[in-house]
């Protein structure tokens, strides 16, 4: 069983920025980050393998979003910069070891979710 707490959420202004943390207990997994925005279903945003070796991003990430990890500490990173109104939603940090961490049904284990806010 691995479990995963999420912070680092909150309020901010766009153009602004936002580090999330997750923290795992357990074995390394390829971990996640997902978001849900009011009404809409949960959307990948960004992956790294349990090696930090590969990542992966949304298009709309790309260029301002950074994920990473510290496996001697069983945590992983989201750096979100220049941050927009439609980033807004609660962020999931989930762990898997599927082929394509893009999917969503790849992950096992997820977090409680954290609040991000964007104002316009």
């Amino acid at each position: 069983q691995v479990q995963l707490v999420e912070s680092g959420g909150g309020l901010v202004q766009a153009g602004g920025s936002l580090r999330l943390s997750c923290a795992a207990s357990g074995r390394t997994y390829t971990m996640g980050w997902f978001r849900q925005a009011p009404g809409k279903e949960r959307e990948f945003v960004a992956a790294i393998r349990s090696n930090g070796g590969s990542t992966y991003y949304t298009d709309s990430a790309k260029g301002r979003f950074t994920i990473s990890r510290d496996n001697a500490k069983n945590t992983v990173y989201l750096q979100m910069n220049s941050l927009k109104p439609e980033d807004t939603g609660v962020y999931f940090c989930a762990a898997g070891y599927g082929f394509d961490p893009r999917m969503l049904s790849q992950y096992v284990y997820w977090g409680q979710g954290t609040q991000v806010t964007v104002s316009s």
